[in-house]
């Protein structure tokens, strides 16, 4: 005799598994933890890519802010969470690659806490002056520093954040010294770098360049590759043929990663439709007015970035001695 309950079951188990990230798209929301206040790139970036991905997946996707510890908090929130696919982080070059070699204790660990989900952007940062400086060039800037160690100022939207350590980076590449001058958000470093009150910053193009573009602030160099689309007559760092910064490259850099655990099929599909995000019209225009450079590909490739990353910003952390306090 059949057992036609079994046989029920057996088939129910077996649309279920096939159903696969079908059935969780549809049953589920999604949230993606920004781990820094609102405004910022990981900011804009998740709620550029929000809505395209809540059309996709036929479900609710809520960008949340948690900020805190140098997006530690929100980090390890997420590395706590449940592993299937409800909750994601947004994450970032600090959160993934510079904050451990910062933080003594880490609730997350950036590569085994997580698992790569999709490259999102990168963002160059630029290199700024006060329009009242008399700098005009990243040579001649260069060359100041060096005539004067100590004597010009960088400001940062605070100590081991992104504008401090690519700073660091340059310091130790072009062999200057300026003094680091660290502020509580990179919205008050920049207000007091348009007064005067401190010679430049390397931060995101983002925050910048509304005040490049208003004349308020003199771009002198991009730390990308290649020329940005949004600064096509400012020149790369390695443009500058000045001894050691051949092949310069600093850029910020923002992915998405889930909890460790996140089944395959998920994070497949997820992959897929960010990518297509990334690459719809409005969103496309959108990151080039924020001057960052979608990164649509596999989840391999994110991955990849963050373990060459993590030693790489470990090195600039010792060597330019960068403390919390």
């Amino acid at each position: 005799m059949v057992d036609f309950t079994d046989r029920r079951s057996a088939l129910l188990a077996g649309l279920a598994l096939t159903a696969g990230p079908l059935a969780w798209a549809q049953t589920r929301s999604t949230r993606i933890v920004v781990p820094f206040t609102p405004g910022g790139s990981t900011d804009i970036l998740a709620r550029a890519i929000g809505p395209k991905l809540a059309i996709a997946l036929g479900h609710n996707v809520i960008v949340e802010n948690r900020a805190g510890a140098g997006g530690s908090v929100g980090a390890g929130e997420v590395a706590k969470a449940d592993a299937d696919g409800s909750t994601l982080l947004m994450g970032h070059i600090g959160t993934l690659a510079v904050n451990p070699a910062i933080y003594a204790k880490l609730t997350y660990d950036p590569l085994k806490s997580f698992v790569s989900v999709a490259y999102v952007a990168r963002v160059p940062n630029v290199l700024v002056v006060p329009a009242a400086s008399p700098v005009k060039t990243f040579k001649e800037f260069i060359e100041r520093a060096k005539a004067n160690p100590g004597k010009y100022t960088y400001s940062s939207g605070g100590n081991g954040s992104a504008a401090h350590i690519t700073f660091e980076y340059l310091k130790l590449r072009a062999m200057i010294f300026m003094l680091h001058i660290p502020y509580r958000g990179t919205a008050p470093s920049i207000t007091d770098l348009i007064a005067g009150q401190v010679d430049a910053t390397f931060t995101g193009s983002p925050a910048v360049l509304p005040h490049v573009r208003s004349g308020r602030l003199r771009a002198l160099a991009v730390s990308s590759a290649q020329r940005i689309a949004a600064l096509p007559d400012v020149p790369t760092v390695a443009e500058s043929g000045i001894a050691g910064l051949a092949g310069f490259e600093a850029d910020q850099w923002y992915g998405i990663v889930a909890p460790a655990g996140t089944p395959a099929a998920v994070v497949s599909r997820l992959n897929a439709e960010i990518n297509k995000a990334l690459l719809h019209p409005e969103v496309a225009q959108q990151l080039a007015i924020e001057g960052a450079v979608a990164m649509p590909g596999p989840p391999q490739v994110f991955a990849s970035l963050i373990q060459r990353e993590i030693p790489r910003w470990a090195e600039v952390v010792k060597a330019g001695n960068v403390k919390l306090d």
